[in-house]
């Protein structure tokens, strides 16, 4: 790590954290602030831009008044992945709400291409399904939505990119246009093997390339944050599912975390090899150093810790979290109640984003625990979901490193090994997404040779193991299954 704290920029889908890393890996400081999700119709879910920045910078200058602004060598920033923002470059103002990776609105367009037969093409050079997930129908959707956006990015007056593409443009007041590979590989325009914005892609999604910014490794040098850390340069930046898979220590090929926040992510190191899965994951990239690319196997869960939240501000029926698992640890079983939250759709394995959540199998006695349970059981069932793919696929983990919140639920921890039938892990540090983002900004400043050489800062508090008999285990499973075949329409 570098001899002074790296400021860690945690940028996510509901809240913007600033973290101050320190050498050992420790948190010196940190801040977090939410923001608001916006929901103009069914499926869309959008963010103010301005919000992002502002609960972004907020966060971040109460670290730095903590330790000072001489205690910081380093920038190192994870973002939420596949949201976008178009803004115009004389200004940096956005065009258009920013819109999220949960946004379904342009089912319709993907689902065009998919039926005009480009899917195969398209998962062969970003190693993406066609889904409404992704960035590229997003921006063009933003494109055609504003008056006169397609002429004015036609005379370049418009920039657009993922969040860390924006936050990068406002640090350095505009000086720099830049994305890491992490994230151009979500965007659906991006050739994971030749490392470039493919002009095919973006023509068949209609995003004219002179408005894509330039990518660059995951550690290299983002320009100078002259608006929060005059002299400081940005010198980490990957996607947030990334970033925790480094904050994990998962730099060997067959090593896999699993990050359980608003949706989650099981995301699998497969080192130099690109696998192409035939279970419906994704191949990504999980890092790009010195021009070297490290490839990874993705399961994305779109609902999970957002299913918790919805139960606290929708329903009102909890108080947060801890309750649910407290509720779920003083029952035997969910009484035959399955939750299946497709709230915004499907993600991996079955990508359907027109499927929609429903509670199953209530009965007169049903109580609110059943139904906290049923939540907290759905994040187990869905991530077993992935496993069976990537077996499929060839991969067979020998244990699940996790992280994030949810985490810290040991009932749900418990139960995931039995489902899973595998050892759980929880890290010491749990702070995994903050800790790759300082991870790679260490080494792309200098003061780390290769990223293994952090592999010490990692360790683990507790091992969850399996003791459910496997007889129980294949019948829960078959219900899980049974229920989620009732709510959507590909299976």
């Amino acid at each position: 790590m570098t001899t002074g704290a790296v400021l860690a920029l945690d940028q996510g889908t509901t809240s913007s954290r600033a973290l101050a890393v320190t050498a050992s890996g420790e948190v010196a400081a940190m801040a977090q602030e939410a923001f608001a999700q916006i929901f103009p119709q069914s499926g869309w879910v959008e963010h103010d831009p301005e919000e992002i920045w502002r609960t972004q910078m907020a966060t971040a200058r109460a670290v730095i008044e903590r330790l000072g602004a001489g205690a910081f060598s380093a920038i190192g920033l994870a973002n939420q992945r596949e949201t976008v923002i178009v803004w115009e470059r004389s200004t940096g103002a956005p065009i258009h709400n920013a819109i999220v990776w949960q946004d379904r609105r342009t089912a319709p367009a993907t689902d065009a291409l998919a039926r005009a037969g480009w899917g195969p093409m398209v998962a062969e050079r970003t190693g993406l399904v066609l889904d409404p997930y992704f960035s590229a129908s997003k921006i063009a959707f933003i494109l055609d939505a504003v008056p006169g956006a397609r002429q004015r990015a036609a005379r370049g007056e418009l920039a657009a990119g993922t969040v860390d593409c924006f936050l990068i443009w406002r640090l350095t007041g505009g000086r720099v246009h830049a994305t890491d590979a992490t994230n151009a590989s979500r965007t659906s325009l991006f050739d994971i093997r030749k490392g470039v914005w493919d002009e095919e892609l973006c023509d068949l999604f209609r995003v004219p390339l002179s408005l894509l910014p330039e990518v660059r490794d995951s550690a290299a040098d983002y320009g100078v944050a002259e608006a929060l850390l005059p002299g400081v340069r940005i010198t980490g930046v990957a996607g947030d599912q990334q970033a925790a898979l480094v904050g994990q220590a998962c730099f060997s090929a067959g090593e896999v975390k699993s990050t359980y926040g608003t949706g989650a992510f099981l995301v699998l190191n497969t080192g130099d090899r690109l696998i192409a899965s035939r279970s419906g994951l994704l191949s990504t990239i999980a890092y790009r150093l010195n021009g070297e690319t490290v490839y990874a196997l993705e399961g994305s869960i779109l609902s999970a810790g957002s299913t918790i939240q919805w139960l606290r501000d929708n329903l009102r029926i909890i108080r947060d979290g801890a309750e649910a698992g407290e509720m779920a640890a003083s029952i035997p079983d969910t009484g035959g109640v399955h939750l299946a939250p497709a709230f915004v759709g499907l993600g991996a394995p079955r990508w359907d984003p027109e499927a929609r959540g429903a509670i199953l199998g209530l009965q007169r006695g049903t109580s609110i625990a059943e139904i906290a349970r049923a939540a907290l059981e759905s994040v187990a069932f869905q991530t077993a979901e992935l496993l069976t793919a990537m077996a499929e696929d060839g991969v067979r983990p020998r244990r699940l490193k996790v992280d994030g919140g949810m985490t810290r639920n040991d009932f749900l921890m418990q139960f995931m090994a039995d489902i899973l039938d595998l050892e759980v892990v929880r890290p010491a540090m749990t702070e995994t997404t903050a800790l790759g983002a300082a991870m790679l900004a260490s080494v792309g400043s200098g003061a780390v040779a290769r990223l293994e050489e952090a592999a010490s800062l990692w360790s683990a508090e507790r091992a969850f193991h399996p003791v459910m008999a496997s007889n129980e285990r294949e019948r829960r499973l078959a219900l899980w299954s049974d229920a989620v075949r009732r709510i959507s329409s590909r299976l």
